[in-house]
C-alpha cells in the first residue's frame, strides 16, 4: 500500500515537472521552423499529392507488361424431347476453360513517354514540396524577428518609465522645496502618463506577434509561449557589399521554385508526344489456350478435356484513318499547355531576379539606415546626459528637459526598427544564397 502511494506522488511529481518544462520552454527559431514545417496542413495534403504520383508512375510502368486472365464457364442446357411413347425435357451439361494473355508490341511510343511523364510528376511533386517549405520557413523567420522586435520595443519603454519615474521622484522633492514649479512637475508626470501608454501598446504588440507567430506554427494560443534570445552582436553592421547578378546566377541553380517550373514545362512536352502517338498505328499479341467438356459426349471428363484443348496465337493491326480531328485537337492543345509552362518557367525566373534585387536593395538601405540611426541615438543620448545634468541643477525647465527625453525615445525606436531590418535583410539574403536560416 506505501509502494503504491509512493509511485502516485512520484508520478505527480514528475507530470508537474513536464508540465513546468513545457511551460519555461524557450522556442529557438529552428524549433520553430520545424515545428511548423511537421504541422502545416499544406506540406501533409502536398505528400499525398506525391504518394498518388508514385501510385500512377507504378501503374504507367505496369503497361509494358503482358496482361492475363482466365475464365471458366459452367453451362445447364434443356430440350424439349419427343419420341415413340415418351416425352419431356432432356438435360445436358458442359465446361469451358480458357486461359488468355495480351501485350502491346508498339503503339508509337505512349507507354515509354507516359513512364517518363509519370516519374517528372513525382520529382516536380518534391520541388513543390520544397518550395512550400521554404516559403514558410521564411514567414517564420519574419515572425520571430518581429517578437524579437517587440519584446526590444516593451524592453525599452520599461526603461523608460524607470527613468521617468527617477526624475518625477526628484521633480517631486524639488516642488517641495518649491525649487520648481507645479508646471514643471505637472509635465514630468504627464510624460511618465505617456511612457506608460506607450508601453501597454508595446506588449499589446508583442502578444499579437507572438499569436501570429503561434499561428504560423500551427500551435495552440499558449499565454505562456516565448522565445529564445539569440546572440545578436554588437557589430551588427556587416557592410555587405550585394551582386544582383551573382547572387541571381546562384539562385537559379538552387532554388526548388525554378526547378519546378522547369520540370513542369519537361512534362507539358511530353503532353504534346503522347498525344502524336495518336497519328501512329498500334500493334499488339494476344494468346490463349482453352478446352471443354460435354456431358453429351461418352468421353471420361479428363480425356475430353485433353482432347479439346486448343491453343491460339494473334495479332492486331490498328491503322487510324479518321479520328474525328481528336488527335490534332489533342496536339494543339498540348502544345498551348506547353507553352503556357514555359511562360511560367521565364515568370518564375523574372520573379525571383525581382525578389533578389529588393533583397540586396534592402540590405544596401538597411545597413545606411542603421549606420545613421545609431549615430542619432548616440548624439541624442549625449544630449540627454547633459539636460539631466541641467534640469536637476535647475538650468532648464521640465519642458526642455522633456523635449531632451522624447527626442531619445524617438530615436531609440529608429534605431531598433533600423536594427532587426538590418538582422532580416541579411537572413532574407542568405535564403537566397542557400545558406539555412538561423541565428
Amino acid at each position: 500500500m506505501k509502494r503504491t502511494g509512493l509511485f502516485i506522488v512520484l508520478l505527480f511529481l514528475c507530470i508537474c515537472q513536464a508540465i513546468n518544462a513545457q511551460q519555461n520552454k524557450l522556442w529557438t527559431l529552428q524549433e520553430c521552423i520545424e515545428h511548423a514545417l511537421d504541422q502545416n496542413i499544406q506540406i501533409r495534403k502536398n505528400l499525398l499529392t506525391n504518394d498518388r504520383s508514385r501510385i500512377n508512375a507504378g501503374q504507367a510502368k505496369a503497361q509494358r507488361f503482358p496482361s492475363a486472365s482466365a475464365s471458366i464457364n459452367q453451362n445447364f442446357n434443356w430440350s424439349q424431347s419427343s419420341g415413340t411413347g415418351s416425352s419431356g425435357l432432356t438435360g445436358s451439361n458442359g465446361s469451358n476453360y480458357s486461359v488468355n494473355s495480351g501485350i502491346t508490341l508498339y503503339n508509337g511510343s505512349r507507354i515509354n513517354n507516359s513512364i517518363k511523364q509519370a516519374e517528372l510528376n513525382i520529382e516536380s511533386g518534391n520541388l513543390s514540396l520544397e518550395t512550400i517549405k521554404e516559403s514558410i520557413t521564411l514567414n517564420i523567420l519574419n515572425a520571430f524577428v518581429q517578437v524579437l522586435y517587440a519584446e526590444e520595443q516593451a524592453k525599452n519603454s520599461m526603461k523608460q518609465i524607470e527613468s521617468t519615474t527617477q526624475q518625477l521622484n526628484l521633480a517631486k522633492e524639488r516642488l517641495a522645496l518649491q525649487i520648481i514649479s507645479q508646471s514643471d512637475y505637472s509635465q514630468v508626470k504627464s510624460q511618465l502618463a505617456t511612457e506608460k501608454l506607450t508601453l501597454a501598446n508595446s506588449e499589446s504588440q508583442l502578444a499579437l506577434a507572438k499569436v501570429n507567430l503561434m499561428q504560423l506554427m500551427d500551435l495552440p494560443v499558449e499565454a505562456n509561449f516565448n522565445i529564445s534570445h539569440p546572440d545578436l552582436g554588437d557589430n551588427l553592421n556587416q557592410n555587405r557589399v550585394t551582386d544582383v547578378k551573382s547572387l541571381f546566377e546562384t539562385s537559379l541553380l538552387i532554388k526548388p521554385q525554378i526547378k519546378y517550373a522547369a520540370v513542369n514545362k519537361t512534362i507539358a512536352s511530353y503532353d504534346e508526344k503522347i498525344a502524336r502517338a495518336g497519328y501512329f498505328p498500334s500493334l499488339s499479341a494476344s494468346a490463349g489456350v482453352s478446352s471443354a467438356f460435354t456431358g453429351q459426349s461418352t468421353d471420361l471428363y479428363f480425356t475430353q478435356i485433353s482432347n479439346q484443348i486448343r491453343p491460339a496465337l494473334g495479332f492486331t493491326l490498328s491503322i487510324p484513318v479518321y479520328q474525328k480531328k481528336q488527335v490534332k485537337t489533342s496536339i494543339a492543345l498540348a502544345k498551348i499547355g506547353y507553352d503556357d509552362a514555359r511562360l511560367s518557367e521565364t515568370d518564375t525566373k523574372n520573379q525571383l531576379r525581382k525578389n533578389i534585387e529588393q533583397a540586396c536593395q534592402d540590405v544596401t538601405s538597411a545597413q545606411t539606415e542603421y549606420e545613421a540611426s545609431l549615430e542619432k541615438y548616440k548624439a541624442t543620448l549625449e544630449a540627454l546626459s547633459l539636460s539631466e545634468e541641467k534640469f536637476k541643477q535647475g538650468f532648464i525647465n521640465s519642458v526642455d528637459y522633456m523635449v531632451s527625453k522624447t527626442n531619445l525615445i524617438v530615436a531609440e525606436s529608429n534605431l531598433l526598427q533600423s536594427k532587426f531590418k538590418l538582422i532580416f535583410s541579411y537572413k532574407v539574403l542568405d535564403f537566397y544564397s542557400g545558406i539555412p536560416l538561423s541565428f
